[in-house]
């Protein structure tokens, strides 16, 4: 059955081109390799279809809202940066007493989604769900490489989030990914992801789904198709991953919110859209005064909305526009 498959998609590709000219059959790789690819997705069935894994899973309903503060519950003071803190052997920074703060890169990892609004509530949760490995490693390695552009990497993020396998990459994508994994991790790339879905398969799918996962469902599909095809900007797969517009704002949850953090001490986010968030951190005398090494490694971390339409944003231990010149006013021995 396979091989008659094959076949027939070869002498259909074979008669599309011997009854139509150069210029009409310019695009007759992308057509092939999505014709491919939808087989493929087709033998998967429906019911195979819906019950593949997100690649990420981590959601509001993973936030621990156990000891948090409103805004005003914590008076900000004598803030210094983050990011000249002592390093972390493993990554992220050594936390003294005191109130730090860093505007870093952050990711979308949530496509089909509202650009962050300046009401949304942000708390902290894990990352979690398949590939959160993947995608740590990836916030990790990119630490090393800062030859890397961030949209670069921003657009590997979306692939992982869209379950594209790593067999349909090609270009830039291709070479982002190779350069930030492992070859062991590059082969979890093609584990529980998806092909490029056909119509009829997605129609039957969005039919089965809420409407609310309806957008993110579709918007995935597209970004599989764009990297299948070799053949996009960056601005292509944003106006996927991103909804115009703004999700409204829960009231309960405000803008400035601090999390407990699970080590102990408190932490809210800032963003500004999707690509920089800023970071405050304050850690009471008595996390220190027990004498326990207390580390921030923001790349185990996702600022998560309260509003599930809005997206949730990857954090870094990567400073924007640092000032390295200035010395830290806090003793951090």
């Amino acid at each position: 059955m396979k091989n008659i498959q094959i076949k027939s998609c070869f002498f259909l590709l074979l008669l599309i081109y011997s009854t139509n000219s150069y210029c009409q059959f310019s695009g007759w790789k992308e057509k092939a390799l999505e014709l491919g690819t939808s087989i493929g997705a087709k033998k998967l069935g429906l019911d195979e279809v819906l019950k593949k894994p997100a690649a990420i899973t981590t959601s509001f309903e993973d936030v621990n809202q156990s000891g948090s503060k409103f805004p005003d519950l914590i008076i900000v003071k004598n803030v210094q940066p983050l990011y000249l803190l002592p390093k972390a052997t493993n990554g992220g920074f050594i936390l003294c007493e005191g109130f730090f703060e860093m505007t870093n890169k952050s990711y979308c990892l949530h496509a089909g989604t509202f650009l962050p609004s300046k009401g949304d509530g942000y708390m902290y949760a894990p990352i979690l769900g398949p590939k959160k490995d993947i995608i740590t490693s990836i916030l990790k390695n990119a630490e090393k490489h800062p030859e890397i552009n961030q949209n670069d990497i921003q657009v590997l993020l979306w692939t992982i989030i869209a379950r594209t396998r790593f067999s349909d990459y090609s270009g830039q994508v291709k070479l982002t990914a190779v350069a930030l994994l492992s070859p062991i991790e590059l082969t979890h790339l093609e584990g529980g992801m998806l092909g490029i879905l056909p119509a009829s398969l997605m129609n039957k799918a969005k039919s089965k789904i809420p409407d609310g996962v309806q957008n993110i469902f579709e918007a995935e599909n597209k970004i599989r198709q764009l990297v299948a095809s070799g053949n996009y900007t960056y601005a292509d797969m944003e106006k996927y991953a991103i909804i115009a517009g703004m999700a409204p704002v829960r009231s309960d949850i405000p803008s400035g919110i601090w999390s407990l953090h699970p080590d102990g001490y408190y932490i809210r986010y800032f963003p500004s859209g999707y690509s920089k968030t800023k970071v405050q951190i304050y850690v009471p005398k008595e996390i220190i005064a027990s004498g326990k090494s207390v580390i921030y490694d923001a790349t185990n971390d996702i600022a998560c909305p309260a509003n599930t339409g809005s997206q949730r944003l990857a954090q870094t231990n990567e400073p924007l526009d640092p000032n390295y010149s200035i010395k830290i006013k806090v003793n951090c021995k």
